[in-house]
């Protein structure tokens, strides 16, 4: 295995342990395990634990950003924003993925609160790539796009506090929620 397909293990290692610890409650060792090398090696491919979870981070955000962009290249005639909800519910149906996104987002505050703005960078420069997509997607409309990602904000809250797809709450939304015939 090359060192590159390596540090492409480590990373989905590293999301699929920093989604259920986070940052403080993650060991590089669990991710050296998990991965089946050792820790020395790990810090090979990366200098330190920071440098780990902001490469997960990115990842994480990346992915983000390449779900809405594929689903509307793929559905390019379909209703952007129910194209783009399917694809986001299909892609936070991976509870690490969605918990990891949570966590980015306990980590930036957290560093931020600590003077180091880094992590910021990384998912603000993403998320203003979430925001130019979703708004050129539905036409430019602010409100509309506003909406759309702060019902999508909302849904990760519910989805990651455990609400069954069949919960009230859900009505109204989408049509597209969880275990709804398109979603």
């Amino acid at each position: 295995m090359s060192a590159e397909e390596r540090r492409e293990s480590v990373v989905r290692a590293a999301i699929s342990e920093f989604a259920v610890g986070g940052y403080n409650g993650t060991s590089t060792e669990a991710i050296a395990r998990r991965v089946g090398v050792s820790q020395p090696y790990l810090f090979r491919l990366y200098k330190n634990k920071r440098e780990l979870f902001l490469a997960a981070t990115r990842r994480c955000m990346e992915d983000m950003v390449g779900v809405f962009a594929d689903a509307l290249k793929e559905s390019p005639d379909g209703d952007p924003e129910a194209v783009m909800a399917a694809a986001y519910f299909r892609l936070i149906g991976d509870r690490e993925k969605l918990l990891m996104q949570m966590q980015v987002y306990v980590a930036v505050a957290t560093a931020e609160a600590a003077g180091d703005a880094e992590f910021g960078e990384t998912v603000r420069r993403s998320w203003l790539e979430i925001w130019d997509l979703a708004s050129g997607a539905l036409g430019g409309d602010r409100e509309v796009a506003g909406r759309f990602i702060s019902y999508g904000m909302l849904i990760n809250t519910l989805v990651a506090l455990g609400f069954p797809a069949e919960h009230r709450v859900w009505e109204g939304y989408f049509d597209l929620r969880p275990g709804s015939a398109e979603g």
